[in-house]
């Protein structure tokens, strides 16, 4: 029911454009560095080229950037800054149908989130502090067939249904999120996950972005990496077990050349189940040794952090992370140890895990890659190492907004029986 529901109220959101708003223009799309950073914060400048060809080739190349996502998380809110998009469309907004403009429309990159109906949903407030506003939904859901050799089991889960707005007040220095979550946990309530990200955040000091209220948290990269722009159909078992949360609090996200940084000062609850549960720090910091070569030799990145505090229990989680990429190759290695985490669930176990990635793209929209993941659940018990190779393809039919995902899962454990895996993706983000 609740999936149905989550489907309507995207439905709404396409169907019901407010009359007092004006539709928007123009945005600005500044190009931000690939994936992992400590979450949400890269800015590369790309500046205009008379050669589309020479444009789209760069566009290529700076998709698949070493992992880096300090700016992918909030990259969204670049696109409310108007520009000129009269060369976009070659034909009237209002002489096209909505599919014709799905259809037309140019969405190459891969390392940032991307809308279909980016346009449509955008809207400019004549009147107040808000300047524009663009609302937006998400949907991933997989086939999983698994195979063990006492059973087999198919089944279909959803993975994304999430709707939300983000807006840019008048002082072009401040902006917001707030995003809905409508897919059920065993871990929380109903409630306690549907509202996920509630945050402003202010851009007015340079190189900076300062956050205040819920917003992912950067417990390592995989674990703190944007959802929209995973490269598998499922994070490593670092980032499901340490990672992969929100916390309320406030966070500063700085971004040089050579650095940049993701620092954070939270409440350690989790989805909203306390109302203040115990003090957190958060910190990420990343090196880029090849910062001012402008991608000649490639992109490097060198990063470690650390997760603290007390959620019932003292809890410490510390990570280390080494990311590099090359025109159409990328590959990425991470570590993790923990003595307690706060994840999605609090435990007292010391765990450890790692994981290493390969990456190629064959042609633009179609990437293949390939991961080794290892987690040890607990270090003071032996014989329950946790192991998975998995092969992946993703076809971008639309960058990140339509996107095609195949995976295919060996898992071994050494307490239990291995299996075997195939996941068939779908993503759509409108």
């Amino acid at each position: 029911m609740n999936r149905f529901f989550g489907i309507a109220i995207i439905t709404a959101a396409l169907l019901l454009s407010p009359s007092a708003f004006a539709k928007n223009k123009a945005d600005k799309i500044t190009p931000v560095q690939i994936q992992n950073q400590p979450q949400d914060v890269v800015e590369l400048d790309i500046s205009k080229s008379d050669s589309k060809t020479e444009e789209a080739k760069r566009n290529f190349y700076d998709s698949d950037r070493a992992m880096d996502n300090a700016d992918v998380e909030f990259s969204m809110f670049d696109n409310l800054i108007d520009r000129d998009k009269d060369s976009d469309h070659p034909f009237k907004i209002e002489e096209e149908s909505l599919f014709g403009r799905i259809y037309k429309k140019e969405l190459t990159r891969t390392s940032i989130p991307s809308y279909l109906l980016q346009d449509e949903l955008t809207f400019k407030y004549k009147r107040g502090p808000v300047d524009k506003v663009q609302f937006y939904g998400a949907f991933q859901g997989n086939f999983n067939s698994l195979f063990t050799p006492s059973d087999y089991d198919s089944e279909y889960d959803l993975n994304v249904l999430e709707a939300g707005v983000i807006g840019d007040f008048k002082d072009k220095s401040t902006d917001f999120k707030l995003q809905f979550n409508f897919k059920n946990s065993e871990h929380y309530t109903f409630l306690q996950g549907l509202v996920t990200d509630a945050y402003i955040m202010n851009t007015y000091i340079p190189h900076h972005k300062i956050i205040v209220g819920n917003s992912r948290n950067q417990v390592g990269v995989d674990g703190g990496a944007s959802t929209y722009t995973l490269p598998f159909a499922f994070r490593s078992q670092i980032a499901r077990n340490f990672g992969n949360t929100r916390a309320l609090g406030l966070r500063v996200v700085g971004n040089y050349d050579l650095i940049d940084y993701s620092l954070a000062l939270n409440t350690s609850d989790r989805f909203f189940r306390t109302f203040f549960a115990g003090p957190e720090f958060t910190g990420w910091v990343n090196f880029k040794p090849l910062g001012k070569t402008d991608g000649k030799y490639g992109n490097f990145v060198i990063g470690g952090g650390l997760n603290a505090g007390h959620n019932n229990t003292d809890y410490v989680v510390g990570g280390a992370y080494v990311g590099y990429s090359y025109k159409k190759f990328a590959a990425n290695f991470e570590y993790a140890i923990a003595d307690g985490y706060n994840g999605r669930v609090t435990s007292t176990d010391k765990a450890t895990g790692f994981y290493t990635t390969l990456s190629y793209r064959l042609t633009q929209k179609l990437h293949v890659l390939a991961r080794f993941d290892q987690f040890d659940p607990n270090r003071d018990i032996s014989g329950d190492l946790k192991r998975e190779y998995t092969a992946g393809l993703n076809y971008f039919i639309k960058g990140q907004a339509l996107r095609l995902i195949l995976n295919y899962v060996f898992c071994q454990n050494e307490n239990a029986e291995d299996s075997h895996r195939i996941i068939f993706g779908t993503q759509i983000v409108l």
